[in-house]
């Protein structure tokens, strides 16, 4: 079987396409500036945020059985017209200071190219990579994780040298070429696909481990699994990203830090967020998901319960920066994750379905804490209850456990039934 693509270069082109879609990750660089320059609220540009995650999270539901149906090439092309629309309309939108505008081009339209292009890239991998599909996943969603540090000193510099408007319009073409560059490369692989280091002397593929099931995405949403998936996610995604917007003056109330130091704890942040999706993900490959997400939550749940306590500003950094490794590790987890318990026959439109999960969160973090903040006037109560829905999700860690341990007793009585009929004699007719 001859493979006309270099399943590392597939990669490569992953990691494009999320590196350049990451770049909403630094939204908050345009906050100030939009406000100067035009007048808007704070709260009217942080909206386009929020709803740019909220469409990521809805087109990648509604859109994940169009990757599975046209492939990831085509996928890739619709989300790299989507991602560089919303950016050029959001260039026009601060050139005619129009906030709907800004709202359409970037919350909307930007935030389809964000849906498609996350799950595109992904679902593909997990089929190119089937010996290592944590690390594989990782890897791409890595690159979501560190576009911000990439972006945001850019950003910086366009709009310093140039304006707003045409710091937008210049990121559309950049992010265009990218993107259609690595989604031309990108391709499923061919039917019966075995690595190299999968198979033998011979050529023939060693003896693998192979999925349990192979459901589509209707058939999935029908298992108890994938709601307690969906519900692990939500709350990984809810108290990670309340965090991530409050970090800077949470770390200021509690250890007393300047305004300088936290900022530099919050950019490290991004450091461990990304690094924590490729490291977690590689490491779930040698001891399984399930083991991983247990630990995820097993840690925060220490680290929400001492966080109040801690007023050493070393030792609270140290904690968020753990924090904020399993968030991004359980993003990069769950590909590999549904792959184990649903398959890979509709893996893009399955990890659609729960990335709702994402934009669930999205929007119920920041709104938990900022509500529960301004009745406290503090965030001790909140961490307190972020502890508490880490217990709620270590105990679904261990229930989904008990659903997995049936599935492979069915497909562990499937094979017997079929290696018995293969092994059963045949006699001449």
């Amino acid at each position: 079987m001859e493979v006309k693509k270099n399943r590392w270069l597939i990669a490569l082109a992953a990691v494009g396409i999320h590196i350049s879609i990451g770049s909403v990750y630094a939204w908050s660089v345009f906050t100030g500036p939009l406000q100067e320059s035009i007048g808007w609220s704070l709260s009217d540009v942080s909206f386009t945020f929020s709803l740019a995650i909220l469409f990521l999270g809805l087109s990648a539901a509604f859109m994940g059985h169009f990757v599975e149906k046209y492939g990831p090439r085509a996928s890739g092309l619709v989300s790299t017209s989507f991602f560089a629309l919303g950016m050029a309309t959001a260039g026009y939108a601060v050139q005619i200071e129009s906030l709907w505008m800004l709202y359409l081009g970037y919350g909307v339209f930007g935030g389809i190219g964000l849906g498609i292009g996350y799950i595109t890239p992904v679902s593909t991998l997990v089929k190119w990579f089937p010996d290592r599909r944590g690390m594989a996943t990782g890897l791409a969603i890595m690159g979501f994780g560190f576009a911000a540090m990439i972006a945001s000193p850019a950003m910086e510099f366009l709009m310093n040298e140039f304006s707003i408007a045409a710091t937008f319009y210049i990121l559309a073409v950049i992010y265009f070429i990218v993107m259609l560059a690595a989604s031309l490369y990108l391709e499923r692989p061919p039917e019966g696909y075995v690595p190299e280091g999968m198979k033998n002397t011979d050529d023939s593929p060693k003896e693998v481990k192979r999925d349990y099931v192979q459901l589509t995405a209707n058939e999935a949403i029908k298992t108890k699994r994938f709601y307690f998936l969906w519900l692990m996610l939500f709350i990984n995604v809810t108290c990670g990203i309340a965090i991530l917007a409050v970090a800077s003056p949470m770390a200021q109330e509690i250890t007393g830090v300047t305004v300088a130091a936290a900022a530099l704890i919050v950019g490290v942040m991004g450091v461990f967020n990304g690094a924590g999706r490729l490291i977690w993900a590689s490491i779930s490959d040698y001891i399984g998901r399930p083991n991983v997400y247990t630990i995820f939550f097993a840690i925060q749940i220490v680290v929400f319960a001492v966080l109040p306590a801690v007023t050493n500003e070393y030792l609270f950094a140290i904690l968020l920066f753990i924090m904020i490794s399993c968030y991004g590790g359980g993003f990069a987890s769950i590909p590999a994750y549904i792959g184990d318990i649903f398959g890979t026959k509709q893996l893009g439109a399955i990890h659609g379905y729960i990335l709702t999960a994402w934009a669930a969160a999205g929007l119920a973090g920041p709104f938990i804490v900022a509500e529960i903040y301004e009745a406290t006037a503090s965030y001790t109560l909140t961490l307190y209850i972020f502890t508490a829905m880490f217990v709620v999700a270590l105990i679904i860690s261990l229930w989904i456990r008990v659903d997995i341990k049936k599935l492979k007793e069915a497909a562990g009585e499937t094979a017997g039934r079929t290696q018995g009929v293969q092994d059963k004699p045949q006699t001449a007719e």
